[in-house]
C-alpha cells in the first residue's frame, strides 16, 4: 500500500496554501518525497512569496488549473469554491486507485463551495458521496481527548432525531475499530447522554433510556468496553483526566466545544468509516488573515502526523 500523504490545498483564497508551504518547508527530504499536494501551483508560489520561503514545488504538486490564479487572498468566490472541490475530487480518485495512502485536507469555505454548485455540508459529506459510501463519522482527535459524533452538520432538532440505537451503535463500533487501528488494544469508550443528566429518570426526556442505553447494551454484548449514557456535563472531563479513551458525542457542538476548548490548535479531524483515510485541520479558511503570513501551521503538522500514523498502522496489518 502507498505510504504517500496527499494534501488538498483547500480554498485557494484562504490560508491553506500558506500552511501547506510552511509544513512542507519543515519536512525532512524523505517526508517531502512521500507527500503530494493536490492544488494550484501558481497559488502555492504566491504563498511562498508571502512567506519568503524558497522551496521547489514542481515535483510535489499535482497542478490543477484555476482560472485567474493566483486568486486574490481573502475573497470568497465560486471560482475558488469550484477549485477546492476539484482538488478533493482528484485526490479521492488517486486514493481510491491506491496511489496515495491518506488524504489531508486544508480548509474549504462551504459558502464558496455551494455557490459553485457543489452542494455538500462540508468535507465529510463530500467524501462520503465521492467514495460512494453510505455514511461516515467525524472523529476529533487530540492527545488527551478524542470524540466521535453520531451526527454533525445538521440542526439540533434533526440531530436529536438521528440519535437512534442503530446509528449510535454504528458510531460506537466505528470508534472502537479506529482506536484499535492506532494502537489501543481495548479502547475504553464512554457514550454521552443527549438530555441534561441523561433525562434524570425521564424527567427531562426519554431518549437516553429508549435510544442510547439499548445501543450501549448491544455494544457490550459484542465485547466492546463501553459505558453510558453518561451525563455530558461530566463525561468529557472524565475522559480528559484519563478515564476514557473516546467519547461518543450525540451532536456537533456537544463534541466540538470541549475539544476546541482543550486542543484548539492541535486537534485533528478524522473521517472514519470510508474506504479511504482522511485527516484534516480543525479550523477554517481564515480569510481575514489569508495572504499575510500570520496563519499557524501547527494544526496542519498534526493532521499530517496523524495521517502518517494511519498509513503505518494499515501497512503493519497488511
Amino acid at each position: 500500500m502507498s505510504n504517500i500523504v496527499g494534501i488538498t490545498m483547500g480554498d485557494p483564497a484562504g490560508v491553506g496554501p500558506e500552511i501547506i508551504v510552511k509544513a512542507l518547508a519543515e519536512m525532512s527530504a524523505a517526508d517531502r518525497a512521500a507527500t503530494r499536494v493536490f492544488g494550484n501551483l501558481a497559488q502555492l508560489e504566491a504563498a511562498k512569496a508571502v512567506l519568503g520561503i524558497e522551496l521547489d514545488l514542481r515535483d510535489i504538486v499535482e497542478d490543477v488549473r484555476v482560472e485567474g490564479a493566483p486568486l486574490p487572498w481573502g475573497r470568497l468566490s465560486a471560482v475558488s469554491g469550484d477549485a477546492s472541490f476539484r482538488f478533493i475530487d482528484l485526490a479521492v480518485k488517486t486514493a481510491m486507485a491506491g496511489k496515495i495512502g491518506c488524504i489531508v485536507t486544508a480548509p474549504i469555505n462551504k459558502e464558496a463551495l455551494n455557490s459553485a454548485g457543489h452542494h455538500y455540508d462540508g468535507h465529510t459529506g463530500m467524501l462520503t458521496a465521492l467514495t460512494g459510501s453510505k455514511s461516515a463519522f467525524m472523529l476529533l482527535a487530540s492527545e488527551r481527548l478524542k470524540v466521535i459524533h453520531v451526527s454533525t452538520h445538521v440542526s439540533l432538532k434533526d440531530a436529536i432525531g438521528r440519535a437512534k440505537p442503530e446509528r449510535i451503535l454504528a458510531t460506537i463500533r466505528a470508534g472502537n475499530e479506529h482506536l484499535k487501528r492506532i494502537g489501543y488494544e481495548s479502547p475504553r469508550i464512554a457514550v454521552a447522554g443527549i438530555n441534561p443528566h441523561c433525562g434524570e429518570n425521564r424527567l427531562f426526556g426519554t431518549e437516553d433510556d429508549e435510544h442510547i442505553a439499548p445501543a450501549v447494551a448491544e455494544a457490550r454484548v459484542e465485547g466492546i468496553d463501553v459505558q453510558g449514557p453518561i451525563s455530558a456535563d461530566t463525561v468529557f472531563h472524565r475522559a480528559y483526566q484519563g478515564g476514557f479513551d473516546l467519547v461518543i458525542a450525540q451532536y456537533h457542538d456537544q463534541g466540538h466545544i470541549p475539544i476546541k476548548l482543550v486542543a484548539f490548535d492541535t486537534a485533528v479531524n478524522v473521517s472514519v468509516g470510508l474506504p479511504i483515510d482522511r485527516t484534516s485541520v480543525d479550523h477554517g479558511t481564515a480569510f481575514d488573515i489569508a495572504g499575510t503570513g500570520k496563519a499557524k501551521h501547527v494544526n496542519m503538522n498534526a493532521a499530517i502526523a496523524y495521517a502518517r500514523k494511519l498509513i503505518a498502522g494499515r501497512n503493519a496489518n497488511v
